[in-house]
């Protein structure tokens, strides 16, 4: 679950934080914080993802440590060929996993264009002989999920089809039955449970 605000100032993030946090640990679910990777470290997250224009990788991996969670956005190739560069194991700036689109265009990255599904397949090929999960953006409804998974997708990133929804929890449900169907139940799981990532809890998803 990552708690992404884009206005809220560092105090009042960090009590939603707390919030976020407090459920996540009840139900068992990794916390990830956007962009801030020292509020990360003060809010107790697993970790912290962080887009092209944050905190690089490696600061974010000294401040949060060894064990904690770091994703990145990508989207393009180029984006692409330096984040497979700092992968798990190819030394102190390591990731996690990375982000690839959004695939179509979304209000939630507003300006930014469409990557389609050739940038998806590209990313998913390079991320698994990097051997790190790529999380898919943009647009991610039920409909949707079959032909992201035949593009290679198996996480996906989910804001406003459930901030949005009038029935959030028939919606999860409806997420989950087309994830279960599209990938045969087999839902795999990041830094120990993120499997089907929901992105987006605040005043900006």
């Amino acid at each position: 679950m990552q708690l992404r605000d884009k206005h809220l100032e560092a105090r009042p993030l960090l009590e939603r934080a707390a919030l976020v946090g407090a459920v996540c640990a009840e139900a068992g679910v990794p916390f990830i914080l956007n962009d801030r990777p020292d509020l990360a470290l003060e809010a107790g997250a697993a970790g912290v993802h962080v887009g092209q224009d944050d905190a690089p990788v490696a600061l974010a991996r000294r401040i949060l440590g060894a064990d904690a969670i770091i994703g990145l956005s990508t989207h393009d190739p180029d984006d692409l060929a330096r984040a497979m560069a700092m992968a798990i194991g190819s030394g102190p700036g390591g990731l996690s996993y990375i982000s690839a689109g959004p695939v179509e265009a979304t209000p939630t990255k507003p300006g930014r264009p469409g990557t389609g599904l050739a940038y998806l397949m590209q990313a998913t090929a390079a991320a698994a002989a990097a051997g790190i999960p790529v999380f898919v953006t943009g647009g991610v409804t039920p409909e949707k999920i079959p032909l992201l998974a035949r593009a290679g997708a198996r996480h996906f990133v989910v804001v406003r089809y459930l901030t949005e929804a009038a029935d959030p929890r028939g919606a999860a449900r409806a997420l989950r039955d087309a994830l279960d169907t599209a990938l045969g139940g087999g839902v795999e799981d990041v830094g120990g449970g993120v499997g089907e990532d929901v992105g987006g809890v605040g005043g900006q998803p």
